[in-house]
């Protein structure tokens, strides 16, 4: 089975608009940052986490394909390769979190006010949480992140012109040799990025809380593209029904593991009472922070959890777009959630940079992908297993 499509040359108006957003974001939240330094950097961090959380689930979920050797998604393989290959641009759009992090983290310089003990326990993690260590650990996260996107991406675009199979044992074999040290990746900086906001409290699931949410994100985009990228020598007029099934019910089992994992995580701590640990939860589930709690519950799992049950919807590709698109808006209020607590304990806190800084991230997210798609088909046309992919059917 053969499928006619040349390489893709569009999409110039859509990385024009999407670039120009990018850079107007950008532009406003550095803007920003310099009039109101820290809730400007909070914001951008949110926004920050958000894409670039993506980007390396989206490395994460290409790499478990390979390494189950995967034949169904063979087809809407190509999309998750450009969305992994954008993690070099998060390089760049670190510098911002470096510049700012004395604005962000405590531990950079810890309040005398803090309390003896508290300062004690810093001074117990200075080895581990200090500046320089910091930056040469995200780092390594960007170097490995980059090095086995680009393999993979590479691998499978010179297929495209050469056919040579070995390419594909190759892809396979990175996929499932290097998806320990990208698991460890994420995990970790999420523990950086993140859960050091509160340097005295911890939580050894958190990266996995992180991943979580990120990869549904990752899958939720992969089904919204699927439905939209439709016409000449796009991937998605190749994509069946059995393909969006699948998708479907890869997007229901990360709403169940996102809401296992997230209740996990507070029973641990619930039952072990810990001082250094039940400060996280108390002031997320006291006072004006409780609705956005309970909107997480019901946004994050019950909602979605309820729509997916239905087999009907998992296979109608608009409505299922629907509930990927909530899912992608609440993944950011998750998110939200997790950051500003940090900077506003007693009360939501709404900067305008939280927009500006999304749509500027996520604006230059999306141009960097599109031009990277350019001049490359968008399905790996001479994959061996394509065939069986295009012919795929549910048993």
């Amino acid at each position: 089975m053969t499928v006619d499509v040349q390489k893709f040359q569009g999409g110039g108006g859509w990385m024009t608009k999407a670039g120009a957003l990018g850079v107007v974001g950008l532009g406003a939240s550095l803007a920003g940052i310099a009039m109101d330094t820290q809730k400007a950097l909070f914001s951008y961090l949110v926004a920050f986490s958000y894409w670039a959380g993506i980007a390396f689930a989206s490395l994460i979920l290409l790499m478990i394909f390979h390494a189950f050797r995967a034949k169904w998604m063979v087809v809407i393989r190509r999309p998750l390769e450009v969305m992994a290959a954008t993690v070099v641009l998060f390089v760049l759009l670190f510098i911002p979190i470096v510049m700012g992090m004395s604005h962000l983290y405590s531990w950079v310089s810890p309040a005398a006010d803090m309390g003896a003990e508290a300062l004690k326990l810093l001074a117990h993690k200075k080895p581990y949480l200090n500046v320089p260590f910091f930056v040469v650990r995200t780092g390594i996260y960007f170097l490995v992140a980059i090095f086995l996107s680009h393999r993979l991406f590479g691998w499978s675009t010179r297929q495209d012109e050469s056919g040579d199979v070995q390419l594909t044992v190759r892809q396979r074999s990175l996929g499932a040799g290097g998806l320990p040290f990208i698991a460890l990746v994420i995990s970790f900086a999420a523990f950086d990025w993140l859960m050091s906001l509160n340097p005295l409290w911890f939580s050894t699931i958190f990266g996995v809380y992180y991943f979580a949410g990120s990869i549904l994100s990752t899958i939720a985009i992969l089904i919204i593209l699927t439905n939209k990228a439709r016409g000449k020598d796009l991937f998605g007029d190749h994509v069946s029904v059995e393909h969006v099934h699948n998708l479907g019910k890869l997007l229901f089992a990360f709403v169940c593991f996102w809401g296992y994992i997230a209740v996990s995580q507070l029973l641990l701590i619930w039952i072990a009472n810990l001082p250094e640990e039940i400060p996280f939860y108390v002031v997320r589930f006291r006072g004006p922070w409780v609705p956005v709690g309970i909107f997480l519950i019901f946004g994050h799992f019950f909602i979605p959890f309820g729509a997916l049950l239905s087999r009907n919807l998992k296979r109608t590709p608009k409505r299922l777009a629907v509930v990927a698109g909530w899912l992608l808006f609440v993944h950011f209020v998750d998110l939200y959630w997790l950051v500003m607590p940090t900077l506003s304990p007693d009360a939501p806190l709404f900067h305008w940079t939280l927009v500006t800084s999304f749509f500027g991230v996520g604006g230059l997210s999306v141009a960097f992908a599109i031009w990277r798609m350019r001049g490359h088909f968008t399905l790996p046309v001479k994959d061996p297993f394509l065939a069986v992919s295009l012919r795929y059917r549910q048993p």
